[in-house]
C-alpha cells in the first residue's frame, strides 16, 4: 500500500501524506452494521471523563467477528475495506454456508483467498486462526484472545504483530509489540500474520480540520494557561514549567506507572514494556 503525496495547491495539501485507496468503495454489509453513538468524552451522568472529545463525523460501527469461532468451514474474501473505527483495515469473509463476517484484514491477504479456522496442526497462511497450542514458535500473529473464547483483545492495531516465543503444555508465551514478554492459555485463539495497512502511522493529516473530523477537539497546553487553570501555568514569558510535568490535578504524565499492582494479570508477564524483569 503505497502512499500518496499531493501537490501544493493549497496550504492543506502541502503537508497531506495519504494511503492509496487500494480498499473497496462498496458500502458496508448491512447485516454487520449498527448506530454508534458519539460520547463526546462524556459518562453516563454527562460529565467529561476523556478531554478533547468532540464533533466529528457520523460513523457506522463495522461488527468484527473476534472470536472465529466458525471452525472448520473455509471462507473466500469478498472486499477489503475501511473501518473508521480502527486503524486497520477489515476483510469481509463469506463462507460456503452463506454466513458473512468481518475480520481485521491480515497483511497479505487479497480479494478472493481462501481463509479458515481451525483447531489442529496444519499448513497455514496469513489469516487462519489458530489456538496457540498448534502455533509453531516463532509465528508472527495478531487478534489474540486474553482469555479463551472471550475474543481477540491484544494485537489488533494496524501494522502490528506479536511473536509465539514458546509453548508448554500449560502455558504459551508470546512477546507483545510493545516489547513486553507474557504467560497466555494455550486454549487462546490467535490470527496468523500481521495485521494489514502498515503504512498508517506514515500518514500526515495536513491540517487541523483532519483532525476535527475524526472527533479530536483542539490541546492546549498547561504551561500556556494561568496558574489558576493548570499547575504548570503562569510565569514571567515563556517558561517550561518549573517542575515534573502534570495533568491539571497533579499526577504525573510521564513514567509513573499507572497499571494497578491488583490486575489479576500481573502474574502472567514476565518482562515489562520497559525491559524490566518481573520478580517473582
Amino acid at each position: 500500500m503505497a502512499l500518496i503525496e499531493s501537490r501544493p495547491l493549497t496550504p492543506a495539501q502541502r503537508f497531506l501524506v495519504r494511503n492509496r485507496a487500494d480498499v473497496s468503495t462498496k458500502r458496508p454489509e448491512r447485516r454487520l452494521t449498527k448506530s454508534k453513538h458519539i460520547k463526546k468524552g462524556r459518562n453516563c451522568y454527562g460529565r467529561i471523563t476523556s478531554r478533547r472529545r468532540g464533533g466529528g463525523h457520523k460513523r457506522l460501527y463495522r461488527e468484527i467477528d473476534f472470536r472465529r469461532d466458525k471452525v472448520g468451514i473455509p471462507a473466500k474474501v469478498q472486499a477489503i475495506e475501511y473501518d473508521p473505527n480502527r486503524t486497520a483495515n477489515i476483510a469481509l469473509l463469506a463462507y460456503v454456508d452463506g454466513d458473512k463476517r468481518y475480520i481485521l484484514a491480515p497483511r497479505g491477504v487479497k480479494v478472493g483467498d481462501v481463509l479458515l479456522s481451525v483447531s489442529e496442526r496444519v499448513e497455514f497462511s496469513p489469516g487462519y486462526s489458530m489456538p496457540l497450542a498448534v502455533i509453531p514458535p516463532a509465528t508472527k500473529i495478531h487478534a489474540i484472545e486474553l482469555h479463551p473464547g472471550r475474543g481477540a483483545q491484544l494485537a489488533r492495531s494496524a501494522g502490528i504483530a506479536a511473536q509465539l516465543i514458546n509453548v508448554d503444555e500449560n502455558r504459551a508465551t508470546v512477546k507483545m509489540p510493545s516489547g513486553e514478554i507474557r504467560f497466555l492459555n494455550p486454549a487462546c485463539r490467535a490470527t496468523i500474520g500481521e495485521v494489514g495497512n502498515h503504512e498508517h502511522q506514515n500518514q500526515s493529516l495536513g491540517k487541523a480540520g483532519r483532525n476535527r473530523w475524526k472527533g479530536r477537539r483542539p490541546r492546549v497546553r498547561g504551561v500556556a494557561m494561568n496558574p489558576v487553570d493548570h499547575p504548570m501555568g503562569g510565569g514571567e514569558g515563556r517558561t517550561s514549567g518549573g517542575g515534573h510535568p502534570v495533568s491539571p490535578w497533579g499526577q504525573l504524565s510521564k513514567g509513573f506507572p499507572t497499571r494497578r499492582r491488583s490486575n489479576p494479570t500481573n502474574s502472567q508477564i514476565l518482562v515489562r514494556r520497559n525491559g524490566r524483569k518481573v520478580k517473582k
